[in-house]
């Protein structure tokens, strides 16, 4: 939780919750379980934000797994699943991913999405590297 909010209270984990359910009630793209195929145990999730960054309406590749699945390949996999939803299913025209600069498994994970850095800002007080990947770009690196 070092790069990010950090741990929520019972009253933020609620409204965090309630802001997924609305997404998903309004048919915008939200969050998914991550369930572990050897154990099937829920283990964190992976899906879409909705973000404000910099004035410009963005919808980010975000996820959270239990530590004790880190670097297994889980977040990479989880991450290009759902990039590939974004672009093959939703037909979204792009997708980012906001890190801290200094959260560099997270960067791997944008990397082996297929995100480049596009640009720092600072996102909720924080230091953020931007990464990104259009629609174009996935079809062009499928095709390549």
């Amino acid at each position: 939780m070092r790069f990010s909010l950090g741990i929520f209270s019972r009253e933020q984990t609620t409204a965090f919750l309630d802001k997924i359910i609305g997404w998903q009630r309004r048919g915008l793209p939200s969050q998914f379980a991550v369930i572990h195929r050897t154990d099937n145990q829920l283990i964190g999730y992976c899906g879409f934000f909705h973000q404000e960054v910099d004035g410009r309406d963005e919808i980010e590749i975000g996820y959270r797994l239990d530590p004790d699945y880190w670097n297994q390949g889980l977040a990479s996999e989880a991450a290009r699943t759902v990039r590939d939803h974004a672009f093959r299913d939703l037909k979204l025209p792009r997708v980012i991913s906001l890190v801290h600069p200094e959260n560099l498994p997270s960067r791997r994970v944008a990397e082996k999405s297929g995100m480049k850095v596009e640009k720092k800002t600072i996102f909720r007080g924080f230091p953020t590297l931007v990464f990104g990947i259009s629609r174009r770009q996935w079809l062009r690196n499928r095709a390549g």
